[in-house]
């Protein structure tokens, strides 16, 4: 077996334990190939005299080194490296349908030796700090769904930009470094614009913005001036509880809940959906291609959008990109 000395910087500093240091020193040396699969790291009692720490605080880090399956050791062989594997924070708001879409196309792109931690923010800040634990620098790489709060940019600016992506949303973060977006203004009005014909047989336009929804704002504000723009008269619904379905309106709505409710409405009521009422909803899914003879949908392809976030994974380019937002129409508007 080979061994590799190990190069662990600010080893003395208070910012976090010494055993964390020195498990994120290795598994930063297997990452970038300086440490292999069969490589032998010193001992503990080497490693303790070299770098002039505590026997526990060694033994502490390479505990967790083998429960986390980087390293092995054999009795008169020592400590060696067992796999070259890396540890990738994902970091959502919440696992909806379409999420579940770009969950499974990420996974299936990735190299075998990555291994993905798949964490839930819920746009709680508490939560997000604590799952984002920049400080221990634990991940490889961070894949990162931000959301519009004070703290969020705070907590991100102490990730190495090369190491960080963020998806999906702006979020006035101020982004320089990595991202793959959806763009929820101009995008968003160019597929009004491709719908004009269908909406053309309605007599009102509703958007409804429900109270919990996180949708971004922005695209209530290109809807409006979509309206303006081409005379259609509009309202904006606020209140989930105030929503009434009414012959003659197409609906565009941004959460599935609502989505169910303006289809159990019209139902009740008798309105033919895509005649008497019109329904648009945001992202798609595979069960909206056949609900009620399918529902329309303003959407980004999910499948390539895990598929372009996995490529960060394993690239050292950096990466910047806005998905291609498209309008599908099906029977619904």
């Amino acid at each position: 077996m080979v061994e590799t000395r190990i190069k662990i910087k600010n080893l003395n500093n208070n910012d976090s334990p010494k055993y964390i240091k020195i498990v994120n020193a290795i598994k930063e040396a297997i990452d970038v190939n300086e440490l292999r699969i069969g490589d032998r790291i010193p001992s503990i009692n080497e490693f303790s005299k070299d770098y002039k720490v505590s026997r526990d605080t060694v033994y502490k880090a390479y505990v967790l080194l083998k429960e986390e399956g980087y390293v092995n050791s054999t009795p008169n062989k020592g400590y060696y490296i067992t796999e070259s594997r890396k540890k990738v924070l994902l970091l959502i708001s919440t696992f909806k349908a379409y999420k579940e879409v770009f969950y499974h196309s990420f996974m299936s792109c990735l190299p075998n030796n990555v291994i993905v931690d798949l964490q839930f923010h819920h746009y709680n800040i508490k939560n997000f700090k604590s799952m984002l634990n920049a400080d221990n620098g634990k991940y490889f790489k961070y894949i990162v769904m931000g959301f519009d709060h004070p703290e969020v940019k705070s907590s991100l600016s102490k990730i190495d930009n090369n190491k960080l992506l963020l998806i999906d949303w702006k979020a006035n973060l101020g982004v320089s470094g990595n991202y793959v977006f959806q763009d929820f203004g101009e995008s968003f009005y160019s597929c009004l614009k491709d719908a004009k014909e269908a909406f053309s047989k309605y007599t009102k336009l509703v958007f409804i913005y429900p109270e919990f929804t996180y949708h971004p704002y922005e695209s209530v504000r290109y809807f409006e001036k979509f309206c303006e723009s081409n005379n259609f008269e509009y309202s904006i619904c606020k209140k989930s509880s105030k929503l009434k379905v009414e012959k003659g309106t197409a609906y565009i709505s941004v959460n599935d809940r609502i989505l169910y409710e303006l289809l159990s409405q019209s139902s009740t009521a008798g309105l033919e959906v895509g005649k008497e009422v019109g329904i648009l909803s945001y992202n798609d899914t595979p069960l909206k291609k056949f609900t009620y003879k399918g529902i329309s949908v303003i959407s980004i392809d999910f499948k390539e959008f895990g598929a372009e976030v996995a490529e960060f994974i394993s690239s050292t380019q950096p990466l910047q990109r806005y998905l291609t937002t498209r309008l599908i129409l099906r029977d619904s508007l």
